[in-house]
């Protein structure tokens, strides 16, 4: 049914709730999970050396994506879950155009994303990759909120993880 699932990470609580949320359907299904990180090195330079720290800013990104990626693979085979992942950059793109084009590559049949579950003013101004991932996307996508009782649950979990 779901024999391969796109879980895009970026650090965030409602990310972890998404990405709990497709542990727990793999493990029950026998399905694989990629997961999914972007680094967006889309950076205003602005002055003279501007590019110096620019470059250690990338370098600092991709290296927190590496470790972001390896912590939430080592999360996923903790519960028996077969996964990789892929880090993709980019220059200011949108990141639901790389979840999309990453779940048609790898012949994905559902994404799990979290999603903050903005609206208002604050959606308009920040955007919604989920809300852009769900329209664009041609197989299913579930999206995770992340509620207190979820962020309380996950917090329990991380710290008795560490």
């Amino acid at each position: 049914m779901y024999g391969n699932i796109l879980v895009p990470v970026d650090g965030s609580e409602t990310s972890a709730c998404g990405l709990n949320e497709a542990i727990k359907i793999a493990a029950s299904l026998g399905s694989r999970i990629r997961l999914v990180h972007i680094v967006n090195e889309f950076i205003f330079c602005g002055g003279d050396g501007a590019g110096i720290y620019a470059s250690d800013l990338i370098a600092a990104l991709r290296d927190g994506g590496k470790s972001l990626l390896a912590q939430a693979a080592a999360r996923a085979r903790r519960q028996g879950v077969e996964t990789d992942s892929v880090m993709i950059e980019s220059m200011g793109a949108s990141a639901a155009d790389f979840i999309v084009e990453q779940a048609r590559q790898w012949s994905v049949d559902l994404i799990v994303m979290g999603t903050h579950g903005r609206r208002g003013l604050l959606r308009v101004a920040m955007g919604s990759d989920a809300e852009s991932v769900v329209r664009i996307a041609s197989v299913p996508v579930l999206l995770v909120r992340s509620t207190p009782q979820r962020r309380h649950g996950l917090l329990e979990a991380v710290e008795a993880a560490a």
